[in-house]
């Protein structure tokens, strides 16, 4: 028998040309690569570290205050106690809040910022009295929460003064100690956050005898029963329109809302 002719050849050939293709095999790097990406990250990591902590670019140079009311940026600057000339991403933040926090106890919340490439930022929020207490010749301010955090030598403008003085007998001294001084503060300062605005401008002193027993006294002898804390708002509403109603009445009681009542005039 003949062999295959010249163009079965071919044709075979072709045939096994055009077959799937083969896959090529997966080549790990070579050892040279692996040294130089080695030897790249260790210099990367070292330069970064350098850079942070070793080079004079990112250190703190400078240390702005802003914020402040009352409280002078100097003031704010001494009592961070910031390193100046320390390393950037070193400084403490967090230390320098809880640091600020206790020695300016003015200060409610205080944000420390890195401003990078040189400087530290401090944005202090004070806290804003409510009532003052009368010590001595002295004021203690009073903030919404309570908290007695400065002494001054005379009150805010537009600040009434609390006068806490419980009666050592009857109900309000059950008051007094069934809640203890420091609550009833706190609900004085309640209720002075519910005062009417036209009304907390000429009101003068937020006077506490018992827990449901606080009263207002304002400009021009005028007196305003309160009662408790509680019910604040609907109290607020039944005042304005009480004094609407009866502009020239010198004493006003909204302790029950519901059956507001004003004398005098």
């Amino acid at each position: 028998m003949a062999g295959p002719t010249a163009a079965a050849e071919r044709g075979a050939r072709q045939q096994e040309s055009s077959g799937p293709p083969r896959r090529r095999r997966f080549r790990p790097p070579r050892l040279r690569v692996i040294v130089i990406l080695a030897v790249a990250l260790v210099l990367l990591s070292s330069g970064t570290v350098w850079l942070l902590y070793g080079s004079n670019w990112l250190r703190v140079e400078r240390v702005s205050v802003s914020g402040t009311r009352v409280l002078t940026p100097a003031q704010v600057r001494e009592a961070a106690e910031v390193p100046v000339g320390a390393p950037l991403v070193s400084v403490d933040t967090d230390g320098i809040e809880a640091r600020l926090r206790r020695e300016l106890r003015r200060i409610d919340s205080v944000d420390v910022v890195r401003s990078w490439p040189r400087g530290i930022d401090l944005e202090v929020t004070e806290r804003t009295p409510v009532l003052v207490m009368r010590e001595g010749r002295e004021y203690v301010e009073v903030d919404d929460e309570g908290i007695r955090y400065a002494t001054v030598s005379r009150t805010p403008e537009g600040v009434p003064v609390l006068d806490l003085t419980p009666s050592r007998s009857g109900t309000a001294a059950a008051s007094l100690r069934r809640f203890g001084a420091d609550r009833l503060v706190l609900e004085a300062v309640r209720v002075a956050g519910r005062i009417p605005a036209a009304v907390a401008r000429a009101t003068r002193t937020v006077k506490v005898r018992s827990y449901d027993d606080i009263s207002l006294s304002l400009s021009g002898g005028r007196t305003v029963a309160w009662g408790s804390s509680e019910n604040g708002p609907a109290k607020a509403r039944a005042l304005t329109a009480l004094m609407k109603a009866a502009p020239d009445a010198r004493h006003f009681d909204v302790s029950v809302p519901s059956a507001p009542a004003s004398s005098g005039s």
